[in-house]
């Protein structure tokens, strides 16, 4: 049929009706207002909205109802004002709405009572009420009630059990909280302290109807937590105009924002970071809405019953908390087994299929507690039946978990059916409650409102009635008479009918339909519930409706203490109100098995954890769908840590009890290893429980609560705590084994490793994979556990313990409650258990503060372990305190039971029987209170009176060496300001103004400082403290610092924290957690002439500072103090010497190792304490402190050496032993000592000449005695022979024609005094001599230095000129009067024989004694003891005047470049340097020895050490003078010295004058034999060596090597100083005191073959007595590797040309690996131009094969491969080798086995295959 049309007429007409429409509407309008646009109220007096400008985001919404419009709005006397934003109300109130304060009355300071009228302004919904009474009072000193209700009528009231039996304790009087805005009625609430607004209702009306209530409140700000019950996807609610309904309701959680099965109108706002907080909660139980908007601010709108509202008051939000649950009541302590795991699902169909999941789950041995049944239990789902066909063995059921410890929980519902029983029988509990009128009715208030349930058609019992109350009870005890059962879950209570109201449907009435509805799930009132009009003896089901889970709730807590008496039980419900808690728990409903529900049921616990309902969970691996595995698996790990832990799933889904996934899968086993995890920790949890029902505390826990000054953690919700202490990080996610976790900034100890995490107050990547979640305890905590079983039953019969994780103080707290677990009441009754547990100071408390109940499992403490402690106690010992006697008793625990872990900085305490219920003391000896002073006096002869003069603290110790005065705790800076940025932190920092100076009124103290700290690297930092108002001096040595600092955090291995006051900088290691640099200390101190840090180590071992003799490698730190200062000083113990090297390695205790350098040259010294800790003090400059993060000790030594500057390679032939004296007569005697070594055929390759070459001692100058010099010289260089002679810097000034002090002086190359003081050189006395004077060597020293030294001149190497100068002056030696391969500088640092200068120093005295002496050598002769005045004036290359006071320690620095230079220069070879005085980068340039040691045998050991500790500061090539400087060798000691000292890298014997020779050839032929028997060794091993001087050119890695670098794991080599390495693989164990044939040496855990013998020694990891023979030297060669060797000769010249060969030393698997380095041995650059060889070589399968890396090698250099020795080869015979050249040929070769040594032979020599090319050797066992 098609589609009508109107006709033209029909349309006109149409058009003019509308008009006319329109136009008579208007005149309606007109007439009824007398003015167009506006309504009048009910008076007929005209209302105009007066229509505020306010910011959007304060607009209260007057029309939350749906169609707003413009006319709708003005209709309602709104403002209308439409924006681009839906969210924004485009209507809202006016400011002329509301009501007017009539009368206000205050009967007494707390109580605050008004009279309120409405307003005349039309209504939103009618029925406004124009009368209302509002009450206020001060509750207590933190809870504010006001009430407003209708003045002339009685409206509904939430009948609150708990609350209406609360009394006032006012503290308060109101008017310091509360003020009330009269016109219109507003209230503002503001916190009595410090009067910030809190609760401001005057930003819009309050609306009183009958049927709309509403009242909108501005808030301080955003953070609101709470409101419920609903998924929050969030736990900090969102303000951007969320409106969130409240009723109860059931519905699915599915992340919507419609309403739940609670009903809560709290919320929880933290006010700012100073964790003020408040709560706001609404007693009102009628359907309602909650609106948050951005002002920030929140609206109720509810449909019924009063406003009555509490607000809490908090300095925290947990305070927050506990004043609300003291308002409504604190939660229950639930049964100690309700604790443990649980299990359920709907509809296991049957009995037999239950108990095979018990079964199964018990074959895995989970930890399993509870068994659950749902409604398929019951006969056709009826309450108080049971299936007698599925379950006809229910009654025994309970009996059959017993068994094993096991506990039965079923369910019941409120709905009773109505229909008959099984074979028509009645259905007793339907009769009887219909007897009693149980059932909740219709509107008439007498016939049952009947709706559906799982039964079918049922009724629906009022437990507001008395009457159904009885009925309940009185089933509920028939039915447990049938079926024993432990528990009580209560489920479909909001209430939940499956009719929409009743099988009748509702009437149309305005509580069915009310005038506004709430933005509730379906917009329908009854939805899925009863009607609203249905009667209850509580009143309107509208009003009571979600008061029915309540209701229900306090009906069964009857009926449970009716059943089951004085046991405490449990009960579970799904629906709730605030109060619930005090009798039950609750689940977070039917959710389903997917990722979102795992998520937010964190935010759900933690938000019924502000509701009084801690006892919470969620259903674990999802009720509704199939549960992947890896969704279960993730949800069983977090679920471990629900308080209520139960897995529950629904009809038709597979099962996801975790046996059902397989025993032995990842899930069990996870499920396993942290369920007993939440077993060994329920005594905590437990605790929690009790203080959660006696102080209002919660159990879990957001991390706002614990760190709410962060602001990051307002946001966290994918994280939580068990309390304080227990910090869960589960993963909730698919895929995902790095998980983005927060660190809130406390000390943080992994659960299951039991380290410190680094991290703190910074998001970080957690590493959890499939099986773990992050689980981490607080620092600070006493945790009470117990050994976990698979039941409660049986875990509360195991011992107890504590797990104790100390602070950043060393301090931590906690308590324990105990009772028997299932007494109803123990609190009230005194029948329980409590400690309180402190450690402070090493010791635990564990006081009993309460003793009413006796275990009856005789439990005891047996374990206790205690995280954090740095070290190794001296002795643990237990004091019993008996509170009868008061005689304590204290004993010792053996050390059987004491374990501690070094790595872990782990304390375990094992069986220690401490009985429960006793108190104890449990001590360990840690470091004390006197070892952590910080020294404010050392300077000597400290006394009281100067200490407080200094503001510090005098106190007396009986340790010794502790300061008696010492810092107060917060002596130092304090931040003012500070900025972060990705590449580093910079601060402002302010000194402590509190206390005086630092006593030193010569140097003032600076109070503004600034602070840089830069990332440089992933494994470099910088932190650098100076005074920008002062242009200090700053060490002018130039350092290679990565140009593009790391920014990426996450590869940086270190984090940088710092603290305030006292300021400090805290450097940890991410991987470990170790506090590596930790300054926060008091003391620091920073003035004009003093400047002084201190610093917590990371453990006792450190290594390095330098340069003076240390008599162990590692420090000792008991208070020792080193000073460092470049000096002519001989090494002595405690005497700085020539250089200074401000760096040190430390070993952290987990063997990782880090580098710290002060870049400071001025005076200073470090103390060493065994707290332990480092101070640092220095008398100028700036503080500029380097770090390295290796991990690995020789990683370090790469990493420093990169930053100063890689070692030089030195010339080949520098390698060779080398003779040298001071007091050769003659040249002859240096020819005879030529001719007796070769003689002799001692290998030797260098002679030098000392100063007596030098006539009088003049550089440049040749001695008349040495005329011969020159040419014996260039016939010993014929003969493959090297000369190196020595240079002082100091040049004479009384000479006429000397062209050194001549050509300098015109060029000014000399140090001065500065202009202001005459600008004259500063002349000293050196060596150099008088003309035309006869020394008298008879006389003193002091008169010969006084009657016979010349003035002497000291060059500014700073200058460039002065480099041209020196080049020019050893050029001129060079060409006219003696060639030479290698120089010597002494005397460099500077040395003089005067103090200071000839006369008296000039200037200001402070320089020369500054006010604060570091620990020196005669430091009370001053700074210029043997040097030069502190006040000469030197120019750096800038041009810019430095003090020698600040520069001197790097005078032999600067002296060391332009010799390399010249030297390369000039014989245009490399050659090489060896200076006296080092300063970090030194060894870019030069060698070094280490001074003018003693003939004594303890310099044989003590020179090891100085070898490795430069090898720290980046100078392999170093040695000691063999045999010694001073004083007579003798005899065995020089024997055993050129042992040992054919190891030193730089091989020099060398002696001083007067003193008899001590060479090889000065002894005897016996000597002689012996010395040439190992410097063949050395020679034989020099491209080993050579080699390893190219990696620590190129890499950095050391050449002396400690043992601790290659075996760091073994603690043992930690303290090892009497061996060394030559890189990994020689290992060489002197004998070191006389009269030895036997010496002790480690061997470290590897395969090692003697080096003489080629045997496997099968020794590993332990000490070792090794034979020692005077003319043997144990050598061992570290299996796995391969050293390059060659034959050796009497000159490397000569030994270079031999064939190379190899020494193989299989490892246990028969590999090997090792490289080989070559060149012409002493071109200039010859790796930078690539004219060099390298080739690598591997064994694999008794295959050797050797590529090459790079071939550059000129044809003279070319070797070819010699004799191979394969070690460690096995038993077998090998009788075939054949070795492939490049050219692919094979070549057979002859073998020769030893099957004693197992050693293999192979001459390659025959083949003459180059080692520059690449080739293979195979060889093969006969069979």
């Amino acid at each position: 049929m098609g589609k009508r049309r109107f006709s033209g007429l029909e349309v006109t007409l149409m058009v003019m009706f509308t008009l006319m429409l329109a136009i008579a509407i208007a005149f309606i309008v007109l007439f009824a207002t007398g003015e167009p646009g506006t309504i009048t109220d009910e008076t007929t007096e005209v209302f105009v909205p007066l229509c505020p400008n306010i910011p959007h985001a304060e607009r209260v919404d007057c029309f939350p109802d749906a169609g707003a419009s413009k006319q709708g709005c003005q209709q309602r006397g709104c403002c209308w004002s439409p924006l681009d934003e839906h969210n924004v109300p485009w209507c809202f109130f006016s400011t002329n709405q509301g009501y007017t304060v009539e009368s206000v009355e205050q009967p007494d300071p707390y109580v605050l009572k008004a009279s309120l009228k409405r307003m005349a302004a039309p209504s939103l919904f009618g029925a406004d009420i124009q009368e209302l009474s509002f009450h206020a009072e001060m509750q207590t000193g933190n809870r504010l009630r006001f009430k407003i209700s209708d003045a002339r009528k009685q409206r509904f009231e939430v009948p609150h059990e708990h609350v209406g039996s609360l009394s006032n304790h006012p503290t308060s009087p109101i008017g310091n909280t509360l003020e009330i805005r009269q016109n219109p009625f507003g209230l503002v609430v503001r916190r009595k302290g410090n009067k910030k607004i809190l609760f401001d209702t005057t930003m819009g009306p309050l609306v009183f109807a009958d049927q709309y209530l509403q009242l909108s409140a501005k808030l301080p700000s955003h953070n609101i937590y709470g409101l419920g019950e609903h998924v929050h996807r969030h736990f900090r609610h969102d303000t951007h105009w969320k409106t969130w309904p409240i009723f109860t309701r059931d519905a699915f959680p599915n992340g919507g924002t419609h309403n739940l099965y609670g009903h809560y109108p709290f919320f929880l706002c933290l006010e700012d970071e100073s964790g003020m907080s408040f709560g706001v909660f609404l007693m009102n139980s009628n359907a309602m809405e909650v609106t948050l908007q951005p002002a920030p601010a929140v609206t109720y709108r509810t449909i019924g019953g009063i406003l009555d509202f509490y607000i809490f008051f908090g300095a925290t939000p947990e305070q927050v908390v506990q004043e609300f649950l003291e308002l409504i009541g604190r939660p229950v302590i639930p049964p100690y087994w309700s604790l443990g795991f649980q299990l359920s699902r709907w509809d296991y169909g049957n009995l037999t299929e239950v108990k095979a999941t018990v079964e199964r789950n018990r074959a895995v041995e989970l930890p399993y507690e509870i068994q659950y049944t749902d409604i398929d239990y019951m006969e056709d789902k009826k309450d108080f039946t049971y299936d007698k066909v599925k379950f006809s063995e229910l009654p025994q059921f309970a009996d059959y978990l017993h068994e094993k410890g096991q506990k039965y929980i079923l369910i019941l519902d409120p709905a009773i059916a109505t229909s008959k029983r099984v074979g028509d029988a009645p259905y007793e509990s339907f009769d009887r409650g219909t007897e009693k009128n149980a059932w909740v009715t219709e509107s008439d208030g007498k016939t049952p409102l009947l709706g559906e349930v799982w039964p079918g058609e049922t009724v629906f019992p009022d437990y507001t009635s008395q009457n159904c109350i009885d009925w309940w009870v009185d089933e509920y005890e028939r039915f447990y008479q049938e079926i024993k059962h432990d528990a009580l879950w209560i489920d479909m209570n909001e209430v939940a009918n499956f009719k929409k109201g009743s099988t009748k449907g509702c009437a149309d009435n305005n509580l069915n339909y009310p005038p506004y509805t709430p933005k509730i799930l379906d917009k329908v009132m009854y939805s899925k519930t009863l009607c609203m009009d249905a009667k209850q003896a509580w009143g309107n089901h509208y009003d009571a409706h979600s008061l029915y889970g309540y209701s229900m709730v306090l009906a069964t807590e009857k009926a449970l203490q009716h059943v089951f008496g004085r046991n405490r039980t449990l009960m579970l419900t799904r629906s709730s109100f605030p109060g619930v808690g005090k009798y039950s728990g609750h689940w977070l409903g039917d959710n389903a098995a997917n990722w979102n529900d795992i998520k937010w049921a964190i935010p759900g616990m933690l938000e019924f954890g502000l509701f009084g309902i801690p006892y919470i969970g969620a259903d674990i691996c999802g009720f509704f769908d199939d549960c992947s595995e890896e969704l279960c698996r993730r949800w069983m790990q977090v679920g471990a840590f629900y308080p209520f832990s139960r897995n529950h799933n629904a009809q038709g889904y597979r099962p996801q009890d975790p046996a059902a996934y397989g025993a032995g899968s990842t899930l069990v086993e996870s499920s396993k290893h942290y369920l007993r995890i939440r077993y060994t920790l329920l005594p905590y949890l437990y605790t929690l429980f009790f203080k959660a029902s006696t102080t209002g505390e919660t159990v879990v826990r957001p991390l706002m609560h614990e760190f709410h000054s962060d602001k990051a953690t307002w946001d966290v919700d994918r994280q939580f705590l068990w309390g304080k202490y227990l910090m869960i990080t589960p993963v909730l996610d698919p895929g995902v084994s790095m998980l983005r976790a927060y660190i809130p900034d406390a000390l943080w100890y992994d659960y299951e490793t039991m380290k410190p995490l680094s991290d703190r107050r910074q998001h970080t990547q957690l590493h959890l994979p499939d099986d773990k979640i992050g689980l981490h305890i607080r620092g600070g905590a006493v945790l009470p556990t117990q050994m976990p079983d698979v039941t409660t039953t049986y875990s509360r019969r195991k011992p107890m313990g504590l797990i104790v994780t100390l602070d950043d103080n060393g301090e931590a707290a906690g308590e324990l409650f105990w009772d028997d677990g299932d007494s109803r009441e123990t609190v009230k009754s005194g029948t329980y258990i409590h400690y309180k547990f402190t450690v402070i100071y090493g010791v635990l408390t564990m006081q009993v503060t309460h003793a009413g109940y006796k275990d009856p499992n005789d439990l005891k403490f047996e374990d206790i372990t205690v995280l954090g402690v740095l070290h190794s106690p001296k002795s643990v010992s237990v004091t019993h305190v008996d509170s009868g006697s008061h005689v304590n008793t204290t004993s010792m625990v053996p050390s059987a039971s004491i374990q501690y872990d070094a790595a872990k900085e782990v304390l375990f305490l094992r069986n220690l029987s401490l009985n429960l219920g006793e108190t104890y003391m449990v001590r360990w000896e840690v470091v004390s209170e006197d070892l952590q002073r910080f020294d404010c006096h050392p300077e000597e002869h400290a006394d009281e009176a100067k200490c407080k003069a200094r503001g510090c603290i005098w106190k007396e110790s009986t340790i010794e060496r502790v300061p008696w005065c010492f810092y107060p705790k917060d002596y130092g800076y304090s931040v003012g300001t500070f900025e972060e940025t990705s590449s580093g932190i910079s601060f402002v920092i302010n000194r402590n103004k509190r206390y005086r100076s630092s006593g030193r009124p010569e140097s003032p103290d600076i109070d503004n400082l600034h602070v840089q700290i830069n990332y440089h690297s992933s494994n470099m930092l910088q932190f650098k403290i100076w005074d920008p108002a002062t242009d200090r001096y700053e060490v002018p040595v130039p350092l290679s610092v990565p140009p593009v600092p790391e920014t990426n955090e996450d590869k940086r291995l270190y984090k940088v924290l710092f603290k305030n006051n006292p300021f400090g900088i805290q450097v940890i290691r991410k991987s470990t957690g170790t506090k590596i640099w930790d300054s926060s200390l008091p003391g620091f101190t920073f003035s004009d002439m003093f400047i002084q840090v201190s610093t917590l180590l990371s453990s006792e071992y450190v290594y390095g500072f330098g340069e003076t003799e240390h008599q162990t490698y590692k420090h000792d730190l008991n208070f020792h103090t080193w000073g460092m200062f470049s000096k002519d000083q001989p090494p002595g113990y405690k005497m700085n010497c020539y250089g200074v090297h401000p760096f040190y390695m430390g070993l952290e205790t987990t063997a990782d190792a880090h580098g710290v350098l002060l870049l400071n040259s001025n005076a200073m010294d470090v103390t060493f304490q065994p707290t332990p800790a480092l101070t640092y003090r220095t008398v100028g400059g700036i503080l500029d402190f380097y770090m390295v993060l290796g991990p690995t000790p020789e990683m370090v030594v790469q990493e420093y050496t990169a930053l100063i500057g890689r070692p030089v390679l030195p010339a080949y032939w520098s390698l060779g032993f080398q003779l040298c004296r001071y007091g050769y007569a003659n040249d002859q005697e240096i020819a005879d000592l030529y001719e007796g070594m070769r003689t002799a055929g001692i290998p030797y390759d260098v002679q030098y000449a000392d100063i007596d070459y030098m006539d009088r001692q003049l550089d440049f100058v040749l001695d008349p005695e040495f005329s011969g010099l020159p040419t014996l010289v260039e016939n010993m260089r014929k003969e493959g022979m090297r000369f190196i002679f020595i240079l002082d810097p100091a040049i004479s000034g009384n000479e006429t024609g000397y062209p050194a002090f001549e050509r300098g002086k015109a060029a000014d190359v000399f140090i001065k005094w500065p202009k202001n003081l005459g600008g004259d050189i500063v002349w000293g006395k050196v060596w150099p001599d008088l003309p035309n004077v006869t020394v008298d060597d008879s006389l003193d020293w002091d008169t010969q230095v006084e009657l016979y030294r010349a003035y002497t001149a000291f060059p500014d190497f700073f200058r460039d000129v002065t480099a041209s100068w020196w080049e020019q002056e050893i050029m001129d030696f060079y060409q006219k009067t003696m060639k030479f391969d290698g120089i010597w500088i002494d005397m460099n640092e500077p040395a003089s024989f005067v103090h200071g200068t000839v006369g008296e120093c000039l200037g200001n005295g402070l320089l020369e004694n500054p006010p604060y002496m570091p620990s020196l050598e005669s430091k009370h002769l001053g700074l210029n003891h043997k040097t030069l005045c502190m006040n000469s004036e030197q120019i750096l290359s800038d041009g810019k005047a430095v003090k020698h006071y600040d520069v001197h320690s790097i005078y032999g620095w600067s002296h060391t470049k332009p010799t390399y230079d010249a030297l390369l220069n000039i014989t245009g070879k490399r050659g090489i340097v060896v200076t006296r005085s080092t300063y970090p980068s030194s060894g870019k340039w030069a060698g070094h020895w280490l001074g003018d040691n003693n003939a004594s045998w303890d310099q044989l050991y003590k020179s090891i050490i100085g070898m490795m500790e430069f090898s720290l500061f980046g100078i392999p090539y170093t040695g000691a003078d063999i045999c010694g400087f001073f004083n007579a060798a003798e005899y065995e000691m020089c024997l055993r010295w050129m042992q040992l000292g054919a190891f030193y890298p730089y091989s020099r014997n060398h002696n001083g004058k007067g003193n008899p020779r001590q060479d090889p050839v000065a002894w005897n032929s016996t000597f002689a034999e012996a010395s040439r028997k190992v410097l063949n060794i050395r020679y034989t091993l020099l491209p080993y060596l050579y080699t390893l001087m190219f990696e620590a050119h190129i890499t950095g890695s050391t050449v002396v090597r400690p043992l601790l670098h290659e075996f760091v794991k073994d603690r043992t080599t930690w303290d090892i100083h009497k061996q060394f390495l030559w890189g990994p693989a020689l290992l060489i164990t002197p004998a070191l005191e006389a009269g030895t044939t036997h010496v002790e040496g480690y061997i470290p855990d590897a395969r090692w073959y003697d080096f003489h013998t080629a045997k496997d020694v099968n020794v590993r990891g332990q000490m070792v007595l090794m034979p020692t023979p005077l003319d043997h030297i144990n050598l061992h060669i570290r299996g796995g590797y391969i050293l390059p060797w060659q034959r050796p000769e009497n000159t490397t010249s000569y030994s270079r040309k031999n064939p190379l060969g190899l020494i193989v030393a299989l490892s246990d698997n028969g590999t090997a690996q090792g490289s080989f380095f070559w060149d012409d041995g002493e071109g200039i650059d010859t790796i930078e131009k690539r004219q060099y060889l390298q080739t690598a070589m591997v064994v694999e399968s008794n295959t050797l094969s050797s590529t090459v890396v790079q071939n550059g090698l000129f044809a003279a250099d070319h070797l070819i491969l010699g004799v191979v020795k394969v070690w460690g080869t096995g038993s077998a015979n090998i009788t075939e080798v054949t070795i492939t050249d490049v050219a692919g040929a094979t070549h057979p070769l002859t073998p020769q086995y030893n099957a004693d040594t197992q050693e293999l032979i192979i001459d390659a020599t025959a083949t003459s295959i180059r080692v520059d090319h690449p080739f293979t050797i195979t060889w093969k066992a006969s069979v």
